[in-house]
């Protein structure tokens, strides 16, 4: 009887994680759909999820109404070049916080961390002016810098360096091994899941940044794919199928990266809270 029961109430379980699950990528669905019909489709009535008629030209007619190419490409630069410096200064700068004894360790990773809860609007205002005085408004630098440091990814890759057994360091430390030595041969390799995590968290977040491109960059040249996006929509406000189908090509990356990554991401979530 009680295998009976626990079996039903998997059942049921399942069940409404499957329906949940279709209602969440209804959105996504309807925009796959729409991206493939006319536009005179999109919003007709009554409504057909799938397309009648089915138009791929939606796809590359988006390439020539603006250049979305370009925006791509910027896109991937700074989503490549910021995720590059976030991984690199996080896993440094967890190292010490996590596997090194020095005065005041704790509160200065207290402190830290306690900057994540300081929302970017209160900041954004001097944040800008001091990008202008330096002379770094309207370039992809100003970007990089600004988002080069993340007090996020430490403690992220803290947690998963507090995983690795001490002993591991102190026997490398025995053998005269430096301590970026060991940071590079013993804390890397093993912390792949939660730099992994980290790797997906950024690209995402820069790929997806709106704000930070609309108020420091106004040459069309170097605008990204969001800003990209937001022009599109308003030049072809009326053009929903081609509309969908630039947003869904602009998920590709994101979708992609995380696929490829999944099995370290699940893996990084899981284990980057089992130390404190």
């Amino acid at each position: 009887m009680n295998s009976q029961t626990s079996s039903f109430k998997k059942i049921i379980l399942y069940g409404l994680l499957i329906i949940l699950s279709l209602i969440i990528l209804l959105p996504f669905f309807w925009m796959m759909s729409s991206s493939l019909k006319t536009s005179q489709d999109v919003f007709s009535v009554p409504m057909h999820w799938l397309p009648e008629q089915v138009n791929w030209k939606n796809f590359s007619d988006i390439w020539t109404k603006i250049p979305l190419l370009l925006f791509f490409k910027n896109s991937f630069k700074l989503a490549i070049i910021i995720t590059l410096l976030q991984v690199l200064t996080s896993s440094f700068a967890a190292y010490p916080f996590a596997k090194m004894k020095f005065p005041g360790r704790d509160f200065i990773f207290l402190c830290y961390v306690a900057t994540i809860a300081v929302p970017w609007q209160v900041y954004m205002i001097p944040q800008f002016i001091l990008i202008r005085k330096m002379h770094l408004a309207d370039t992809h630098l100003s970007l990089i810098l600004m988002q080069a440091f993340t007090a996020f990814g430490v403690f992220l890759i803290r947690q998963a360096y507090l995983g690795i057994p001490t002993e591991l360091s102190e026997a490398a430390r025995i053998d005269g091994l430096s301590e970026f030595g060991i940071y590079q041969k013993i804390m890397l390799p093993l912390s792949k899941p939660a730099i992994a995590t980290l790797v997906i968290f950024s690209f995402v977040n820069v790929w997806n940044d709106y704000m930070g491109p609309m108020i420091y960059l106004n040459s069309n040249e170097l605008k990204t794919i969001q800003l990209g996006l937001r022009m599109f929509i308003t030049q072809y406000s009326a053009d929903y199928n081609l509309i969908m189908a630039a947003a869904l090509i602009s998920l590709i990356p994101v979708g992609s990266l995380f696929l490829s990554m999944q099995r370290f991401f699940i893996e990084g979530v899981a284990t980057s809270g089992l130390k404190g």
